[in-house]
Parts: C-alpha cells; structure tokens; sequence
C-alpha cells in the first residue's frame, strides 16, 4: 500500500509541474525552473537519465562532427586530385594537338614536293620524247626527288613522335607503384 501511496503521490506532483508549465507556457512567460528540491527522487532519476542522454547525444554530435571533417578531407582532396588531373590532361592534350599540327604542316609540305616531283618527272618525259635531255632538268628533277625524300622523312618522323608520345604514358612507372621493384 504504500507504494501505492507513493506513486500516487509522485503523480500528483508531476501532474502539478506539467500544469504549472502549460500556464506558463499559454501566458508567454518562460516556465518557472524548480530546483529540483521538491522533486524528490522522480526528479533526480529523471535528471540523472536527462544527463546521460544529453552525453550520449553530445558523444554522437562530436562522431558526426569528425566523420564530417574527415568526409570534407577526403572530398577536398579528391577535388585536389580531380583539379591536377584536368590540367595534367588538358597538357597532354595540348601536347598531342602541337604534334598532330606538327604531323599536318609535314604531310602539306609532302603533298607540293610529290606535286612538284611529278611535274619535274613530266617535263623531264617531254624532253626525253623531244629527244632534248638537258642536264639543268636532270638537277632539277633529282633535286626535287631529294626534297620529297627529305619530306617524306619529316612526315614520317612526326608520325614516329606522335606514337612515341602516345606510348610514353604507358611505358611510364604509374604513381611509385614499380619504383621500388
């Protein structure tokens, strides 16, 4: 019976703060803040569990907070990565669009030598057929033979580069990984 009484009681008490607080609540006033003397032991259970949820959640606030430092590490350094990146390609790509020009300006000069070599070629046919072999369009015809050469080794040798270029980063050690064996 007299835990009965004692709850009885215990209710009666809470159920006049809880009153208290909707008054107060309902007329704009701040809720009135006991001590905690009157309470009795209902108050300091409820504190004491009001204490260890509040360091609970405090304790999950600051986990929060280092996975959230931690995740902004982590992003900042892949924008870091990502950044370096689109310059180390936008480099290459500037480096490959050089040698294709490089590549184009050799196959052009080809194109006029093998054009200039086949009119040579046709002049010096003309005068064989005149019977009229000049040694001047000899030199010429050999001269512009010469230039082709020369031009198709440039073309080719831009060629050459351009596929060195595009092996390079294959043969290269890719980030210290092979640099140790």
């Amino acid at each position: 019976m007299e835990d009965i009484a004692e709850l009885e009681r215990r209710i009666s008490a809470a159920m006049m703060r809880i009153s208290q607080r909707v008054e107060a609540f309902g007329a704009g006033a701040p809720p009135p803040i006991n001590s905690g003397a009157d309470m009795g032991p209902v108050a300091t259970l409820a504190d004491g569990v009001a204490e260890a949820e509040i360091a609970r959640l405090n304790e999950a606030l600051d986990e929060e907070r280092m996975l959230t430092a931690q995740l902004n590490e982590r992003l900042r350094a892949v924008r870091d990565k990502e950044a370096s990146g689109k310059l180390a390609l936008q480099a290459e790509a500037d480096r490959l669009t050089k040698l294709l020009d490089v590549q184009g300006l050799e196959m052009q000069r080809l194109k006029k030598t093998v054009a200039s070599l086949r009119e040579q070629m046709r002049v010096l046919t003309e005068a064989q057929a005149e019977g009229q072999v000049e040694p001047h369009l000899i030199n010429r015809a050999m001269l512009t033979e010469l230039e082709a050469l020369r031009a198709l080794r440039s073309a080719e040798t831009a060629e050459l580069d351009e596929l060195i270029a595009a092996l390079d980063p294959l043969a290269a050690p890719h980030g210290g990984e092979n640099a140790n064996a």
